[in-house]
């Protein structure tokens, strides 16, 4: 009979996921791992194979946070709950942000929430081609919202009053739309601009049922 395993995946991941959370994705290495673990890095070649297997207990850590209620009779709540699940999961671990844009994951933890997102399209009549695009259309802005709080002119780490002042040094017959904004940035809030932002995705996803 073998010998038990010392650790589960769901204690890989968390660990992997502590590390990126505190160090980036660069500091998630087999080494690093073993020591958040308390073991050596050869143990960790047991149960994570390489590069790409370190990648995948990190976005399967970051999936897995994604809750959302029970399906109801309104497909449009239903897409707005799944998609808000992913987003407060994703957003939650901003550093895993470029593997969640960029790795295929086939993995249970990560198509889950895929897969409510596209059955709750689905009741608004979509099939194929059309499916297709809802879903691609519903997880870009996901991402997209997450990934925007940390990047670009109006990210949530910069400071909304410094941002708002630079552009308005800028010409401003130039740039009076990026004023604008930038000066609602400093008074909006992420939950606001997300709920705002999926209803707007909504009301486009609703035109096409009829």
């Amino acid at each position: 009979m073998p010998a038990p395993r010392k650790f589960t995946r769901a204690r890989l991941q968390a660990a992997a996921l502590a590390l990126v959370d505190a160090a980036g994705l660069d500091g998630l290495t087999m080494r690093s791992l073993a020591t958040e673990l308390g073991t050596g890095p050869m143990t960790i070649y047991n149960y994570v194979d390489g590069r790409d297997g370190l990648e995948q207990l990190v976005t399967e850590a970051v999936m897995a946070e994604a809750t959302w209620p029970d399906p109801s009779d309104d497909w449009r709540a239903d897409v707005h709950a799944v998609a808000e699940g992913m987003w407060r999961a994703v957003r939650a671990h901003p550093h895993a942000i470029p593997l969640i844009l960029t790795r295929r994951s086939f993995d249970l933890t990560t198509l889950r929430p895929a897969e409510a997102l596209v059955r709750a399209l689905a009741r608004s009549g979509r099939s194929g081609a059309g499916l297709l695009v809802a879903f691609r259309t519903v997880s870009a802005f996901v991402t997209g919202s997450a990934q925007a709080e940390l990047a670009g002119p109006l990210s949530r780490d910069a400071d909304a009053a410094e941002t708002a002042d630079r552009i308005a040094e800028l010409h401003q017959d130039q740039f009076a739309g990026l004023l604008e904004i930038a000066q609602a940035a400093a008074a909006s809030d992420p939950e606001t601009e997300f709920a705002e932002g999926m209803r707007v995705v909504l009301v486009g996803l609703q035109e096409k049922t009829r």
